[in-house]
């Protein structure tokens, strides 16, 4: 093996969908949900209400950081996030809960 090879992620990382698997471990572990994605959300929420713009990496960039983490450290997959997860991942986790949480926040679900 080359020295190059250690520094670079394979392609396909995970045999499963790495940003729907993070998404649902925000949402359904119970420590997880309390302190950090909760807050978040309710910051969002209460952003909308007053009709302010919403910055989505301001509300939601540091959550996302401590689910990364959270999630390597629960399912001992790496040492780091960054190991793991790359800027596109976070991006992605990013935009799939803004727009799946905006949908509820816009149906009245935080108030």
């Amino acid at each position: 093996m080359r020295i190059n090879e250690f520094s670079q992620q394979p392609e396909n990382r995970f045999d499963y969908d790495v940003v729907d698997d993070v998404c649902v471990f925000m949402r359904n572990d119970p420590i997880f949900y309390r302190k950090s994605f909760f807050p978040a959300i309710s910051r969002i929420a209460d952003l909308h209400r007053e009709g302010k713009s919403i910055d989505k990496k301001q509300c939601l960039g540091q959550m996302i950081e401590n689910a990364l983490e959270a999630y390597c450290k629960r399912f001992d997959i790496a040492d780091i996030p960054d190991q793991m997860f790359n800027d596109n991942d976070r991006q992605n986790i990013m935009d799939k809960i803004y727009s799946e949480e905006m949908e509820q926040i816009r149906k009245g679900e935080f108030k």
